[in-house]
């Protein structure tokens, strides 16, 4: 029987599921690491809430915090977005040709549209 349970792989794509989430971890990925409150300061949820999302982050493993004093940094961690490709590339044939035909298709729109307006 096919073990279809992930639990590691369920909490990653849980914690991308949310656009707060993704957008801490695209800053941190522009950004090698940040404090907390730096890494709250463009959303407009309070800083409790911020904390809340990081701690879902770091369960799904895809952020490190650490402690210097009385500040917090926090920083990407790459391995579980690996993971969670290498996991993707598999279904990538289903995906492929009909992203294909779609480019086709807009492109012959786009020059279709192009010789009328000539």
């Amino acid at each position: 029987m096919v073990n279809y349970r992930t639990p590691h792989l369920d909490r990653i794509f849980s914690a991308l599921g949310d656009p707060t989430r993704r957008a801490i971890l695209a800053r941190l990925e522009r950004e090698d690491s940040l404090s907390v409150s730096a890494l709250s300061e463009p959303f407009a949820i309070k800083l409790p809430a911020v904390m809340k999302h990081l701690d879902v982050l770091s369960e799904a493993g895809l952020i490190h915090r650490s402690k210097n004093g009385r500040t917090v940094t926090v920083e990407i961690s790459p391995d579980p977005l690996k993971e969670a490709m290498g996991w993707l590339r598999r279904y990538d044939r289903f995906w492929s040709s009909s992203l294909d035909r779609l480019a086709k298709y807009a492109e012959s729109k786009e020059a279709e549209a192009r010789r009328k307006g000539r």
